[in-house]
């Protein structure tokens, strides 16, 4: 049985939706997250990634990151970029990339699903990456961040979805890299948690650090609470449910820096027998994506071949 629930969070204001939305912490480095941020001060990269606006020889671990988060987050409430919704909710978000097209309810999962293998893992963290984001949930006692989750398809779910998308959405915008986002309201939505009730699992597709440090938070938090109960708002972390039908599987390459005295040809030659290989067109960069035109040819694109 899986657990969610309606939850009272912080959202963009509509009118400015897109200059607060921006890409996950993890797929810019720092460069890469001032260059997005900047002329944009309500971007959640501010507070996701507060070392772009400290010196640049800041440590990004330093205590003086984290209380720039905590002050970019409180500054974007106080200028109402982020407004507190009016009553519990769920929603409906939709991804438009091409031709793809997913949709996913965002919610409010239970640490106790996570601990209890309900919520399954399939990739180990590693400490830093965890410390990091405990830290800043800690700071901000808040989730900015949702965990991508996804469940064997429901055919109860996909109806309730069906009837969500046929009223006007809350937001509706397209992001510089050409992705669509689009999001439903669903005040109470009890139809959709009586209707999670009945999955048995799901599994974490992204966002491992994520949730393992939401869930790190929520397990100091109980410790430290002697009148705990289980209904704490510490219990729930920020989540994206996908039916499995929907997901889409994307590269996930890796970058040869060093040819070892080899010609690009002669080393493409030589890991013929273990890999299944070809030159290929690149973006340099992750910055460089929103940019098509930016590209350098890559060296090699591989996987590892049946049987390899």
């Amino acid at each position: 049985m899986l657990r969610i629930k309606a939850f009272q969070g912080l959202r963009p204001t509509p009118p400015l939706v897109a200059e607060v939305a921006c890409v996950p912490y993890d797929v810019v480095d720092r460069e890469e997250s001032a260059a997005l941020a900047a002329g944009h001060p309500q971007s959640l990269l501010h507070v996701d990634r507060a070392e772009i606006d400290l010196p640049p020889e800041t440590d990004p671990y330093s205590a003086a990151v984290y209380e720039k988060a905590r002050q970019n987050f409180l500054g974007l409430q106080d200028e109402g970029a982020l407004i507190r919704e009016t009553e519990p909710c769920i929603y409906l978000y939709q991804q438009r990339m091409g031709k793809h097209v997913q949709v996913g309810v965002a919610t409010v999962c239970h640490i106790e699903d996570y601990e209890n293998d309900i919520i399954k893992k399939h990739e180990k963290t590693r400490r830093d990456k965890e410390d990091d984001r405990t830290r800043l949930i800690g700071t901000l006692s808040a989730d900015t961040g949702p965990v991508f989750l996804t469940y064997r398809d429901s055919a109860a779910i996909d109806q309730l979805v069906a009837a969500v998308q046929k009223d006007a959405p809350l937001y509706d915008f397209t992001a510089p890299d050409g992705i669509q986002h689009t999001v439903w309201r669903v005040p109470g939505a009890k139809a959709f948690v009586d209707a999670f009730a009945q999955v048995p699992v799901s599994y974490v597709a992204d966002g491992h650090h994520r949730t393992a440090s939401a869930v790190r938070v929520g397990r100091e938090r109980r410790e430290a609470n002697p009148a705990h109960t289980g209904n704490e708002e510490y219990n729930w972390f920020l989540a994206v449910l996908f039916p499995a039908s929907q997901l889409q599987i994307l590269p996930y390459n890796r970058a040869v820096k060093d040819l070892n005295g080899h010609s690009k040809e002669a080393f493409l030659e030589a890991v013929g027998p273990h890999l299944q290989a070809r030159a290929e067109w690149l973006p340099h960069s992750v910055a460089s994506r929103r940019s098509p035109h930016v590209s350098r040819p890559a060296v090699v694109r591989s996987r590892l071949a049946a049987g390899g």
